[in-house]
């Protein structure tokens, strides 16, 4: 009897102890413990394994994903002018971007984000997010994979993600220091900058200061410069007067398009990202890429549908980019000052066609002198914006943006003998400050003063004052946002 009592005693204490170590194991990675660590607690089989990662999950553990929602809103006021788009894009009949982004005057919901992340294994990472923008309209901004243990600095990075290309552009709204996107990155790129479906390969070389390179592989779908049409036809309306004069409404037949199915993949990028060590509390990166697009394919219907134009080429685009940040130590970020700058030009060569229609006639290709047939986009643009702490939890920042500074060349309508002409160059201008009551949220106010190019080359100049206030709150656990 002495014997069973000791023996259930024993197996009580073994039990105990079993689950103190477990518990002990996942407070050791609530504190941010490396899966490598705790598989080598369990006697996991990467003991002395050197992983390759150069890019890792931040939160959630070998089994359960961490989930957060982050919400934003903001509520914007048009106090002086209205400045439309800068002359060159959409309001130059330029079509090589789009406008996800774009708020008018009132509340808005802007974007709802659920994020998901976790390491899936000792060898892959995982991460997926959603966004709802306003109410209605869901998004797959990001699911893709990342290695974790590939040997000699090597990562592959699969599914559908934002590009590495510049700074700004793999960053989620709730990251930026200003309310809205620079300029160039929208206009350049497009929606929500190079979006894409593909895989990335990074490589993080053997040197004694951060080094990263990195090449991707792309569908090709993103607007701004790689917009994909395929084997398309269009369905237009015609317009015909019935007996008392009145007009009448009606479908004829498709148009084929002079587009071609180019399967994918039709982008590549790549980037290099140096980082110099420049001691405790100084930090530094400069960055150069660039991009090719096999197929950039646009079409633009007109009066109802009787006349269809269309583009039809190929693109490429080069950037640079730098970041400085300096932690001057001081309580809740009082000091830290951050001076961040991009620059990227495109170049998007296209053949140009359009097609009538008059009432129920056949379609007709249009024709248009030698000169306006063919041509290019020829754009680039720029940013400097700096941020620095002005007290505990507060920050302030100012920036400056330009597009179209050496070149801005866009379509200016088939009628002008040269479909293709210079617009002059746009300007704004913001300044904001943003209160941080803690990590998990902040509320900021912004100015914005726009001058931007006429809507016609050479035309006049428009401008506007506007002011947005942004609130940004983050439930749940979220990972380490990177450089």
């Amino acid at each position: 009897m002495k014997r069973a009592y000791f023996v259930q005693g024993a197996v009580t204490a073994a039990l105990l102890l079993a689950s103190h170590v477990a518990l002990a194991q996942q407070d050791a990675q609530a504190e941010g413990a490396t899966q490598e660590e705790m598989l080598e607690q369990e006697g996991g089989v990467l003991g002395g394994l050197m992983p390759g990662s150069s890019e890792r999950i931040g939160a959630g553990t070998a089994f359960n994903p961490s989930i957060s929602v982050i919400l934003d809103g903001v509520y914007k006021n048009t106090f002086s002018g209205d400045a439309h788009d800068p002359g060159g894009f959409e309001g130059g009949h330029d079509h090589g971007h789009g406008h996800g982004h774009g708020m008018g005057d009132g509340f808005q919901l802007r974007e709802t984000e659920f994020a998901f992340e976790a390491s899936v294994d000792p060898y892959f990472d995982a991460f997926a997010m959603l966004v709802i923008e306003g109410t209605d309209r869901v998004d797959l901004e990001e699911a893709y994979f990342t290695t974790t243990s590939l040997p000699g600095g090597l990562q592959i990075k699969g599914g559908r993600f934002l590009s590495d290309v510049g700074y700004i552009n793999s960053q989620h709204p709730h990251e930026w220091d200003f309310v809205d996107r620079p300029l160039v990155s929208e206009h350049l790129f497009g929606n929500h900058g190079i979006q894409e479906t593909g895989v990335q390969l990074n490589w993080m070389l053997p040197t004694r200061t951060y080094l990263k390179a990195g090449v991707e592989v792309l569908q090709g779908e993103t607007s701004g410069i790689a917009a994909y049409q395929g084997e398309s036809d269009v369905r237009p309306e015609w317009i015909q007067e019935d007996g008392d004069g009145n007009p009448e409404r009606a479908r004829t037949g498709t148009q084929d398009l002079p587009f071609d199915d180019a399967s994918g993949p039709r982008l590549f990028t790549g980037f290099l990202k140096w980082g110099p060590d420049l001691g405790y509390d100084h930090a530094a990166q400069f960055g150069i890429s660039g991009g090719y697009a096999r197929s950039f394919q646009d079409m633009e219907d007109h009066s109802q549908g009787l006349r269809v134009d269309t583009w039809d080429g190929d693109a490429w685009f080069a950037g640079l980019d730098a970041v400085y940040k300096y932690d001057s130590g001081g309580y809740l970020g009082h000091g830290n000052f951050v001076l961040q700058g991009e620059y990227f030009y495109r170049n998007i060569d296209l053949d140009y066609a359009y097609f009538d229609h008059e009432n129920n006639a056949d379609w007709e290709r249009g024709t248009v002198s030698a000169d306006g047939t063919s041509g290019r986009f020829q754009q680039d643009g720029a940013y400097l914006q700096a941020v620095y702490g002005i007290a505990p939890r507060w920050r302030t920042g100012a920036r400056a943006e330009a597009l179209g500074i050496a070149k801005n060349q866009a379509w200016d309508g088939r009628n002008n003998g040269n479909g293709y002409d210079d617009f002059d160059t746009s300007y704004r201008y913001s300044l904001n400050a943003t209160f941080y009551p803690s990590h998990f949220s902040f509320f900021r106010g912004q100015v914005n003063y726009s001058d931007f190019a006429g809507d016609d080359p050479g035309g006049d100049r428009h401008d506007e004052w506007s002011f947005m206030l942004q609130y940004n709150l983050s439930l749940g656990a979220h990972g380490a946002h990177p450089f």
